[in-house]
């Protein structure tokens, strides 16, 4: 049975030798809830791939108390020094060189030079890697593949009894998750929009690097996954109209039709509709599924700010492999 903490300095301490103990802990961030397990001890990373069902060639992001510890495990640039200053902690991941000093675990990078490293902002996860006082590597607290969790309920629908305990902290408040920066190469290169925006970014670095990657390439972070956040039931993009079958996702005034409404921004509000976003498939796919629905319809969200990472985690959570 999974232990359920509360998000306070017994819970958090609870939490912290747990974690040194070798178990899996989820965790508040202020993006999404996290599996956490001591980066330094393979066995405890292990665990977090068995929990979830996810693939061991994806790897995961390792979370520090602060700059100074993530920089020890891996080479700083100058940029990466600039963007940790202006945005550490908070909701930036940065793909940088491994030292070869590092403690964290080679299953952490699934075996890749690179180790992708941030600084959350929460407090209650500052305070329980400050508590661990080591690494802490940690995905979304879901099954691979799965809607990310914004509250402790979610982490408990899927994982209940698969891991160790879970901190309580209510409500993630970005609901999106980081934003990864790959500045191993000449140019730095955008693996994932998240909870920091290509334009608060965009005065720290200059041209991207656009160019495609080989798609045989393994992922250099997570949330590159083709297929990814998906729910049960299969999820239509930039809906105009909607079925009477159908659930819908809604960003402003909702279409007439639906079966089922989850608002995410009445107001059109990017940052509400990320804070919302991963509640709202959880309770569509769940509600549309008790009562037979076709789908969900997911209306139109302008690509700018946070709505950019929206439709990121929409466009995998619609992706189905049609291939053999």
């Amino acid at each position: 049975m999974t232990e359920r903490l509360a998000a306070d300095a017994a819970g958090i301490a609870r939490g912290a030798a747990r974690l040194c103990a070798g178990e899996t802990v989820a965790f508040p961030t202020e993006t999404v809830y996290g599996l956490g397990a001591d980066a330094t001890n393979a066995g405890a990373v292990a665990a977090i791939f068995a929990a979830k069902g996810r693939p061991r060639f994806n790897p995961l992001i390792a979370h520090y108390a602060s700059a100074a510890a993530a920089f020890a495990d891996v080479v700083a640039t100058p940029l990466a020094e600039r963007l940790a200053q202006a945005f550490w902690p908070g909701p930036l991941t940065l793909v940088l060189a491994r030292r070869a000093t590092s403690v964290v675990a080679d299953l952490v990078s699934a075996g890749l030079s690179t180790l992708a490293v941030r600084v959350p902002a929460h407090p209650v996860a500052l305070a329980l890697l400050a508590a661990t006082a080591r690494p802490v590597a940690a995905p979304s607290a879901n099954r691979s593949g799965r809607v990310s969790p914004t509250t402790a309920a979610h982490v408990l629908a899927e994982l209940e009894g698969r891991i160790a305990a879970v901190i309580d902290a209510g409500e993630c408040p970005v609901g999106v998750e980081s934003t990864v920066l790959d500045l191993t190469g000449a140019r730095p290169r955008l693996l994932r929009p998240g909870g920091i925006s290509l334009e608060a970014l965009a005065p720290f670095l200059g041209a991207l690097d656009a160019a495609p990657l080989d798609g045989a390439t393994q992922p250099l972070s997570p949330g590159m996954l083709k297929s990814h956040y998906a729910p049960t039931l299969p999820l239509r993009l930039g809906a105009r109209e909607v079925a009477g079958d159908q659930a819908l996702l809604a960003f402003g005034p909702p279409l007439s039709g639906a079966a089922l409404v989850f608002q995410l921004s009445a107001t059109r509000n990017p940052e509400e509709a990320a804070a919302r976003l991963y509640a709202g498939l959880r309770a569509l796919d769940a509600e549309g599924g008790r009562r037979g629905l076709a789908g969900i319809a997911a209306m139109a969200i302008p690509e700018t700010g946070l709505g950019r990472a929206i439709n990121d985690r929409l466009a995998r959570a619609a992706y189905r492999d049609t291939t053999d």
